[in-house]
């Protein structure tokens, strides 16, 4: 499967089974969906079969269940189908139900996983979006509960639950993929404790719940027969549903989540967190706007005027000049750069040195491009003032703004800065001297 693309299903997966919270008898069919659709519910039963996005706009509840509504028309429990869909790498379905819950199944996400893996899982045409967490999201939402997702290159996923038994206390940590996601996450069960049955079924939460679809606990004893499928099947299924709750931010996303004693309700605050986060990134983000004309420089008039060759030329094209002062570079970072294979290959960041001498080749195109410098070539003095504000990425478009700020018959400086989606990565002021090549 390639990772790069966005999945649908290959077929229609259909299931039959009681819902847990009202224990009614349902269909549900999850069908295949184009791209860019998302994860939708329709609920056939209706008229007019209306549709439901998977989007954290639209929780509504969250006790014991993720439930989604608007208007009249409601959906619950359903963080085990898109937990499914989402450990599987689907990025569009339609799931249609005949009820307001999908089936209960064993209280686990492997009957989701067994029929999307029946109808298969295909590739489209589309690029998948997807977010890379670059600064520590933190939410803190007491009675010990925290959930921090942190920069990561890797969907990763680390739990530690917390419960009145001591048996409910475990540590889960996984990286999500395909193969670990059915392998390590997806037959894990959910889980109460024995002491809250009778008061959910007061509240009418679990009227088709039983000791075949979820895991109870009474003080250190584990009453359903069989026992737990995995030692730490508790955390395992708290990861699960941080899975499927995540993914109503709308977005498949790169970062290590670290959650302690997690719910349904923190984990929808943090996908409304991550979605925040993806809209002020699109805000941020200017237009790029490729002038047109001679002050256009490309590859090869770069070339011309610097001495620097592949793998140290680190301008791709020069896209504006502001007078004869001010010019602004861009540099298309990839992961094929050679400085990746061994600056944190676990975690690629680009060099902040690199940046610098980025921001020097930008400044001398500035320089060298005047007559009377024609055929120089600048050496580095000295770099003050030198920061680095943010980590640069594979996947990021670099732009680099040079000033000259004075020339001094051969000794220049520059106010230099280098910018991700509009927002300031690493500046600094430089001097260099030209010489004769």
């Amino acid at each position: 499967m390639s990772a790069e693309f966005e999945h649908t299903l290959g077929g229609v997966a259909t299931m039959r089974g009681t819902s847990l919270h009202n224990g009614d008898e349902v269909v549900l069919t999850i069908k295949p969906a184009p791209e860019g659709h998302g994860i939708k519910f329709c609920r056939v039963d209706l008229p007019d079969q209306p549709f439901l996005e998977a989007s954290v706009d639209k929780v509504v509840q969250v006790e014991r269940a993720t439930t989604l509504a608007e208007g009249s028309v409601k959906v619950q429990t359903v963080e085990h189908v898109i937990s499914a869909l989402t450990g599987l790498g689907v990025d569009n379905a339609i799931v249609e139900m005949d009820a307001n819950e999908p089936p209960i199944g064993d209280g686990s996400a492997l009957p989701f996983v067994e029929i999307i893996k029946k109808a298969g899982v295909v590739a489209q045409e589309a690029y998948r979006k997807v977010y890379e967490v670059r600064e520590t999201i933190h939410q803190d939402l007491g009675n010990g509960c925290t959930m921090t997702i942190i920069p990561d290159n890797e969907f990763r996923v680390s739990v530690t639950s917390v419960g009145k038994s001591p048996i409910a206390t475990q540590f889960f940590t996984t990286v999500v993929n395909p193969e670990t996601y059915e392998s390590e996450v997806a037959a894990a069960r959910t889980f109460a404790f024995y002491e809250e049955i009778q008061p959910l079924m007061e509240k009418g939460l679990i009227k088709g719940g039983s000791l075949e679809c979820a895991v109870v606990i009474r003080d250190n004893e584990v009453l359903t027969k069989g026992g737990l499928r995995f030692d730490n099947e508790l955390a395992r299924h708290k990861a699960l549903d941080i899975i499927g709750d995540l993914m109503l931010s709308g977005k498949t996303f790169k970062g290590h989540v670290i959650a302690v004693a997690p719910g349904h309700g923190p984990n929808t605050k943090m996908a409304a967190k991550l979605k925040q986060a993806y809209g002020s990134l699109k805000a941020k983000k200017p237009p790029i706007k490729i002038p047109q004309g001679e002050a256009v420089l490309d590859i090869n008039d770069i070339m011309n005027i610097l001495p620097h060759r592949y793998p140290f030329l680190l301008v791709d094209r020069i896209i504006d000049f502001e007078g004869e002062t001010k010019c602004t570079g861009i540099k298309n970072v990839t992961m094929n750069e050679p400085f990746f294979q061994g600056h944190f290959p676990g975690h690629p960041i680009m060099p902040g040195v690199l940046q610098v001498e980025a921001m020097a080749q930008v400044a001398s195109v500035l320089m060298l491009r005047k007559p009377e410098n024609h055929g120089k070539i600048g050496y580095f003095m000295s770099a003050d003032k030198v920061k680095w504000r943010k980590p640069v990425l594979p996947g990021d478009t670099l732009f680099i703004e040079a000033e000259i700020l004075k020339i001094r018959r051969n000794i220049g400086n520059a106010q230099c800065r280098c910018l991700v989606n509009g927002e300031v990565v690493s500046e600094g002021t430089l001097k260099f001297a030209l010489t004769d090549g």
